[in-house]
């Protein structure tokens, strides 16, 4: 027995003799200093790695090696959130199982009197409250942070708002996550998905099931979110106030009649490029629509006049009506929509890219709805003068007028449309009309329009000097005028517009109207610098250093100015700087080349007020020098 104890044979494989009673004190091959012969190497073989193994694995922390039933059992009796927190950044396996968690799931820990930890009732009062708002875009988008959001949202106000926009293509937004979202975020109210290919109506299964209070949903591009998921949704969220789909090529006729049967608050709703929605589905909405039901929405779909005599019916609540890009829709169902009479609350029409809109459709509309107040027409080629004129002197409570593309109408009909609503518009915008421009016959005398407060005519590149005099007569009580891109103007329009404006001109935008010269700018400081605000002229080239001191020395309250690509030198910022009587917010230097380094010390004194400063493309001052800005003018936002 002593031989066998004692035995240090080649097969010998522990250091120290009989000194040693267990060979796996030390490991393989070890050099420590041991009372004991020297060794061999040592010998190792498959059934000693399988060894180590074994107890590397024995050596684990005993929770990991429970089964998955087992940690659910011990995360749902978790006191509080902060401890859910922090057991949930251990792992991603414990992570998953955390956010597998339903709230009805929870064990209700009773908490001593004595202490001062948050009971589970509290905390749950706490969870209810919805505040947190969270944004997941482009590659940070995964399961795994929806994960962490839906953990870590519980005890610190609750998940009110989330939105995502597109995932990772990896390891994208999928049915899970948007699970574990429901299960952990019952406070949810605002739903936004975009661009997510793998959510589908399992996910929306559970938003409905768990989330009750949600108000909010936009649905943009989800392919794989059908009927049934829509359903589920209006089944369940009956608070749902605001639904926004688009591009969802499942959704049809089923679930657009669902939430008209079964959201008895909802108010908005929005409907685009959904081949499956036709008149079945837009006519069951509005006749059982909410009684609360103000503004709808429908472009790029598949229905047809029926539709359009529905809202025109049923629609006696809707106050924000947009119609755009409805190829079915002919001039009958904008007949429908006036003449059916149920639109005596709509407030706001926006039409676009609608051949049924015509000059008789457009009388009709202005006949039915009597208390229309914004009207918008954009890319409506049938509409020409006689339906304007038609529909101004109908509609007597119009307040603004917005015309994009509308090529039919000229400034004769603008001009008659205004006499009829001398009393009520107040803004007026003309938008690339190609046909408003200066007549070569004289317009007959109208009743100026004194209400008129707004005028914006844009990129009509045939509205010269004298449409604009006469704008300027039929328009004396201007305050904000837009020009921009009007390249055929001169001087003496606006000279004329200018001295037509009795109360005083407020914001002046005429940039890209390269034909103006210093002579504009010194008449409109001298006129209208004591209420002038905004004043732009980005790409007014012939705009100089003369015409820039004339605004430093009669704008008394100017305090947004835009000299963008202007023939603007160091002098004018120097003069700029030295008017103690500005306090300008806003200055946009951008494109000016003959500003240079030597404006920095003025830049500096003018950014005691300066909140915005752009600098792009001023070549002349060197990056140095924009650096010192951007420390010195710590207040201010400066791009360069």
């Amino acid at each position: 027995m002593p031989t066998l104890v004692n035995y240090n044979g080649d097969n010998d494989f522990h250091a120290g003799g009989s000194h040693c009673t267990n060979s796996m004190l030390f490991p393989i091959g070890s050099r420590m200093d041991v009372n004991g012969p020297p060794c061999k190497r040592a010998r190792i073989n498959a059934t000693m790695l399988s060894s180590r193994s074994e107890l590397a694995q024995n050596m684990l922390p005993s929770i990991e090696v429970l089964p998955d039933e087992c940690l659910f059992e011990i995360f749902r009796r978790l006191p509080g959130g902060k401890e859910r927190i922090f057991c949930a950044s251990v792992s991603k396996k414990w992570l998953t199982l955390l956010s597998s968690i339903r709230r009805t799931e929870l064990c209700k820990i009773p908490v001593p009197e004595d202490t001062d930890m948050v009971s589970f009732e509290e905390e749950s009062d706490v969870e209810n409250d919805g505040h947190l708002t969270r944004s997941l875009e482009g590659k940070k988008a995964t399961d795994v942070r929806l994960a962490a959001i839906a953990v870590g949202a519980r005890g610190h106000g609750g998940l009110g708002k989330l939105l995502i926009r597109g995932s990772n293509p990896i390891r994208g937004v999928s049915n899970v996550g948007l699970s574990a979202i429901a299960r952990g975020c019952p406070s949810l109210k605002v739903l936004s998905l975009w661009n997510l290919p793998s959510v589908g109506d399992e996910g929306l299964f559970e938003i409905a099931q768990e989330c009750r209070l949600l108000e909010n949903l936009d649905l943009s591009h989800c392919p794989s979110v059908s009927d049934k998921g829509l359903v589920a949704i209006a089944e369940k969220c009956p608070n749902l106030t605001a639904l926004n789909i688009e591009s969802c090529s499942q959704i049809g006729d089923g679930g657009i009649q669902a939430v008209g049967k079964f959201c008895p608050r909802l108010q908005s709703i929005s409907i685009k490029h959904c081949p499956l929605v036709t008149d079945l589905g837009v006519s069951n909405l509005l006749s059982s629509a909410s009684p609360v039901l103000m503004k709808v929405k429908l472009q790029a779909l598949s229905i047809s006049d029926t539709s359009l005599a529905a809202i025109g019916y049923y629609g006696k609540a809707v106050t924000n009506l947009i119609l755009c890009n409805l190829p079915r829709v002919s001039q009958r169902g904008f007949v429908f929509l006036g003449i059916a009479q149920g639109l005596q609350k709509l407030g706001s029409l926006t039409i676009t890219s609608c051949q049924g809109i015509t000059d008789a459709s457009l009388e009709a509309i202005g006949k039915g709805c009597t208390n229309l107040k914004q009207m918008c027409l954009r890319k409506c080629c049938f509409v020409s003068d006689n339906g304007l004129v038609a529909f101004a002197k109908a509609a007597g409570s119009l307040e603004g007028l917005q015309l994009e593309e509308c090529n039919r109408v000229t400034l004769l009909g603008i001009v008659g449309a205004m006499s009829y609503l001398r009393r009520k518009l107040k803004s007026l915008t003309l938008v690339k009309c190609m046909g408003v421009k200066d007549m070569e016959m004289g317009l007959p005398v109208f009743t100026p329009c004194d209400s008129l407060r707004s005028l914006s005519i844009r990129l009509c590149t045939g509205f010269g000097s004298a449409s604009l005099a006469l704008i300027g007569k039929l328009c004396p009580q201007l305050q904000h005028v837009d020009l921009s891109g009007l390249c055929g103007i001169t001087d003496a329009g606006m000279l004329s517009l200018f001295e037509s404006c009795k109360d005083g001109l407020v914001k002046m935008n005429l940039s890209g109207c390269f034909n103006l010269t210093d002579i504009v700018a010194s008449a409109l400081a001298r006129l209208h610098g004591g209420t002038l605000d905004l004043l732009n002229l980005d790409g007014c080239r012939k705009i100089t250093d003369a015409g820039l001191m004339a605004v430093m020395d009669n704008c008394l309250v100017l305090s947004d100015l835009d000299v963008s690509k202007c023939s603007i030198t160091d002098s004018g910022i120097a003069f700029l700087s030295s008017a103690e009587h500005l306090s300008l917010r806003v200055l946009s230097l951008a494109g000016c080349s003959k500003v240079t380094n030597k404006s920095v010390p003025f830049l500096r004194k003018l950014g005691k007020t300066l909140l915005g400063l752009n600098l792009q493309q001023c070549n002349s001052i060197s990056s140095s020098n924009v650096d010192l800005l951007v420390e010195t003018l710590w207040r201010c936002d400066i791009l360069f």
